[in-house]
């Protein structure tokens, strides 16, 4: 397989989205959950949507919002992948997916997470993203406990999220797991919400890609 994928997530500055798009991420996150200081609006910007090349994937985060409207958005702002952080039924997860479109479910982990629970999503979502449990949808920029991760034993290749950071390679070269599929950055590279510190990233990326082959032998992918 493919080395390990990169999603940035949380954009919103045209400037800073060009910067960030140089760094070479797979995925490209933008959030539209009204909650979230890092929402993106409603209205496609068409400056916003030129600065990203076709080879970086647009990824949309929703939490609970209604297909039609997640349709709706995804055709508006040609969106790539719809990534899911509330409570979306296995069925809900089909039905977006059954449209075209690639799904993410995000799920929040703890020491209590049941990973049983995510066998009625296999074959429904193309991946899962395991985040840090808080009291809100969405990231905490804190790790959870990724040895917990043992417990997975499904078959839907998974991003990891929550709290990674630029002192984070050598945790991220020492995990291990036969479906661990690519990493969601976000907070752990901001100078405020939804602005991302782009030397901080390119760097952290360029070293990811320049450890490629240690990383495959590491996690099987």
């Amino acid at each position: 397989m493919n080395e390990l994928k990169i999603k940035v997530c949380g954009m919103r500055d045209p400037e800073n989205i060009s910067g960030v798009v140089a760094a070479l991420p797979d995925y490209l996150g933008f959030i539209f959950y009204p909650k979230s200081k890092r929402f993106v609006g409603l209205e496609p910007s068409p400056e916003m949507l030129a600065e990203i090349p076709d080879s970086v994937k647009k990824v949309g985060v929703f939490v609970d919002e209604s297909p039609e409207e997640v349709f709706e958005i995804s055709k508006n702002w040609k969106l790539d992948v719809v990534q899911l952080h509330g409570q979306e039924t296995p069925e809900y997860c089909l039905q977006i997916r059954n449209s075209g479109i690639i799904v993410f479910k995000a799920f929040p982990v703890d020491e209590s997470f049941d990973f049983e629970t995510l066998r009625n999503y296999s074959g429904v979502c193309d991946y899962f993203l395991f985040d840090t449990k808080g009291n809100l949808p969405g990231g905490t920029g804190q790790k959870f406990n990724w040895q917990l991760l043992e417990s997975y034993k499904l078959d839907v290749p998974f991003f990891l999220s929550g709290g990674i950071g630029p002192d984070d390679l050598n945790t991220i070269r020492d995990f291990s797991h036969p479906q661990l599929f690519g990493i969601d950055i976000n907070s752990g590279f901001e100078i405020s919400p939804a602005l991302k510190d782009v030397e901080k990233m390119k760097k952290f990326i360029a070293e990811i890609r320049s450890k490629g082959n240690k990383l495959r032998d590491k996690t099987n992918i």
